[in-house]
């Protein structure tokens, strides 16, 4: 009921929607009430009394009648509808704002086609479900209404007899709807593993063509698609079974309603155009009655997908804002470690005790095995994680008293992976500073050596670089972050691995941009390859999640440690 309820709370701002559906479903099972109950009359007019004008007449009232049904239920659908519609918009809204604000951390225990199933296929079976139990409470549950009107109106003692079966449909109702609800639920967690297949093979797809694993990868999907089958065919059995169940239950009130029914027109108790208006109004709201089953099955579904849906909005992001942040303009750039110690668990520390201090404008090399500790160390600056113990200080405020837009503001980042958006050069590069003029996104090219090679392009700055910029080369691409390294003007700067994945040729024009970039500025550089960091003002090395030593490019070769076997072995 809780998930219910907060599926209807969405739809409360269109309650003027929902009150002009409600009218028109009043307008609709008015009509069936009118229909059922004119029988009658009718009958009784044309063969009793034999006013023959009026079947005449009955043909253009028939249409008539169902002219006015059909604007009715074209009100009632449109604007019951647009109401689900505009709900699950700000569902879907609320989910993926709410996903955007959550931690790092999050990401990393989720896959990518997991969530993106929970914004697309489970929000769309909620959408089924809210346009279904709007349209069946109104529409199905009028119509229902005034036909129930009619036959206890026309003999209240068959009524009972007709609707003494109904309670026996509701426990075989909520049983098959629980069963629904919790298949549903899974079928959806399977079809996030399809999404989550789609995701890795086709952002993967250059490795798949150069292993030659297609044949694997379609197993896979295949794999994947027979389980969502398995518990789709579940869900369609019971759904299945629902209607036969209900039907064969009101058969027996229908059986006892015409042999009841029957001997009363023979005794002479009700007439036979009593009696058959009373079948008629009987037979028409059967109907109804069943649809307003169906809806409940998938209503069911929808309350399923709607629990995964608000898991994600329930979820509480483990990065906040303080209470009452300190201020902080533009930094200085002094980041202090102050024995910091963190881990993803309780149990393996990844970092342990360390302390470190970045004076302003000073080039920090992070160094070290793969696997010690240099990324989650300055991640921790950007507070993409809080460190178990310790702090992270920048000009001697902890990050954790700061608001984060404020940290943000205040450091780039270059990764080794190139995030590029499909969208222009321009808007590429302006995205940390989506103000910036035409003049300051050229200037920020020309200084992280780009500019000659985005006039080359066809449209220029405008020119269109595709998925994560797949129509670049690593280097282009690379230049293209640290020109937006640069438009952000950030006085700390995190370069990780940023000429990791370059030829010697790329590798030395990135390296002169990262110059140009890293001028003025409290630099943290992580890099395997030592020939881009002899210059530091400090190289720290760090291994196992700790500090083991620290000094200049000089001073560690003479300590003949660590860092000389690694320089060792790469100047062989």
């Amino acid at each position: 009921m809780d998930t219910f309820k907060r599926i209807i709370a969405y739809s409360k701002p269109h309650w003027w929607r929902i009150l002009i559906a409600a009218v028109a479903s009043i307008g609709v099972g008015s009509m069936d009430g009118a229909f059922a109950y004119l029988v009658e009359p009718i009958l009784k007019k044309i063969f009793a009394e034999k006013q023959l004008y009026i079947l005449t007449l009955l043909p253009f009232g028939v249409i008539l009648l169902f002219v006015f049904r059909g604007l009715c239920r074209y009100c009632n659908d449109y604007f019951v509808r647009t109401a689900g519609q505009l709900a699950i918009q700000k569902i879907r809204n609320d989910v993926y704002e709410r996903s955007m604000g959550l931690s790092l951390g999050f990401f990393n225990r989720q896959s990518t086609g997991g969530l993106m199933s929970r914004i697309l296929n489970d929000v769309n079976t909620m959408q089924d479900g809210v346009a279904s139990m709007i349209t069946g409470f109104f529409r199905d549950g009028f119509s229902a209404l005034s036909l129930l009107f009619v036959i206890f109106y026309r003999d209240w003692r068959l009524a009972i007899i007709s609707f003494l079966v109904i309670p026996a449909t509701v426990y075989p109702a909520q049983l098959i709807g629980k069963k629904i609800k919790k298949l549903a639920k899974i079928g959806q967690e399977k079809m996030g593993d399809i999404t989550s297949v789609l995701q890795e093979t086709f952002s993967g797809i250059k490795v798949i063509k150069a292993f030659a694993l297609e044949s694997r990868e379609v197993d896979k999907f295949r794999g994947r698609n027979l389980d969502f089958y398995t518990y789709v065919r579940k869900s369609i059995k019971y759904d299945s079974l629902s209607a036969p169940i209900m039907e064969t239950i009101t058969s027996f009130g229908v059986a006892a309603v015409i042999w009841i029914g029957g001997n009363s027109v023979i005794s002479g108790r009700i007439t036979t155009a009593e009696f058959f208006s009373f079948v008629t109004a009987m037979a028409l709201v059967y109907a109804p009655v069943k649809k307003l089953i169906n809806s409940y099955n998938v209503l069911q579904r929808a309350i399923g997908s709607a629990e995964r849906v608000f898991e994600v909005i329930d979820e509480k992001p483990d990065i906040v804002d303080p209470e009452n942040p300190k201020p902080l303009g533009r930094a200085v750039g002094e980041v202090r470690f102050d024995r910091v110690s963190f881990s993803f668990n309780e149990d393996d520390l990844i970092l342990n005790d360390i302390s470190l201090e970045a004076r302003k404008g000073e080039i920090i090399a992070l160094v070290g095995p793969s696997g010690g500790g240099k990324t989650t160390l300055v991640s921790l600056i950007t507070r993409f994680y809080d460190p178990k113990s310790g702090a992270v200080l920048i000009d001697g405020i902890d990050v954790r008293d700061l608001r984060l837009s404020d940290l943000l503001s205040n450091v780039a980042l270059v990764d080794q992976e190139t995030i590029l958006f499909n969208d222009t050069i321009a808007n590429n590069i302006r995205y940390g500073k989506t103000a910036a003029t035409s003049a300051e996104v050229q200037a920020a090219a020309r200084a992280a050596y780009a500019h000659d090679f985005i006039l080359e392009m066809p449209e220029g700055y405008e020119t269109n670089i595709g998925d994560r910029g797949v129509r670049l080369s690593g280097g282009q691409r690379q230049r293209l972050c640290i020109a937006r390294a640069i438009l952000k003007d950030a006085p700390v700067l995190i370069l990780d691995e940023a000429t990791s994945a370059l030829d010697t040729e790329s590798e030395q024009m990135v390296q002169e941009a990262l110059n140009n970039l890293m001028v003025n500025r409290t630099t943290f550089v992580i890099a395997h390859r030592l020939s881009t960091i002899l210059h530091a003002d400090r190289i720290v090395v760090i291994e196992a999640g700790r500090v083991v030593e620290s000094g200049t490019h000089a001073e560690l070769i003479a300590l003949d440690g660590l860092y000389s076997k690694l320089h060792e072995m790469q100047f062989k």
